[in-house]
């Protein structure tokens, strides 16, 4: 949060119903929070202004974009200087098919999801791509059985 704000149980409630449906009415939201909709659109726009609320977006089915194959990818590296971290990062950022990178404390370095269409298109991408990076010392990928329980 950029700005420390209290939250109540409303705001909580606000947030809980947003992150559900963002595309919910003023109308409908402050129904379903106990609110009239001009209370309830003023806790939104503060929640919003404060940085708590940082946008709203549409969750698109992977299978429509040909991207049904998700893997989650331990990276470790060599390189243990800025520079070398930051020439990874961005290169790894500037990949179509990673849509998550997060740098991790201890080990592995970094954690991937890269979304691609089947199994040869992530053979093609961690031979043609990311195994071919200079600070690459280890990649170890994770297939999912089920996806359990996800946001968005």
């Amino acid at each position: 949060m950029s700005n420390e704000v209290s939250l109540d149980q409303v705001d909580r409630d606000i947030l809980f119903q947003l992150s559900q449906g963002g595309r919910l009415t003023n109308v409908e939201l402050a129904k379903r929070v106990g609110l009239t909709p001009p209370p309830c659109l003023r806790r939104v726009k503060r929640l919003e202004e404060a940085g708590v609320i940082t946008g709203y977006r549409a969750v698109i089915d992977p299978e429509a974009l040909g991207r049904g194959l998700e893997v989650l990818v331990d990276v470790e590296i060599y390189a243990q200087d800025r520079k070398s971290f930051e020439a990874f990062e961005a290169t790894v950022a500037s990949y179509d098919e990673v849509v998550e990178c997060r740098r991790m404390y201890g080990r592995p370095d970094y954690f991937l999801r890269v979304a691609v269409a089947d199994h040869a298109a992530y053979e093609a991408f961690l031979t043609g791509k990311l195994s071919g990076l200079p600070a690459v010392l280890r990649l170890e990928s994770h297939l999912t059985m089920k996806k359990i329980k996800a946001t968005g």
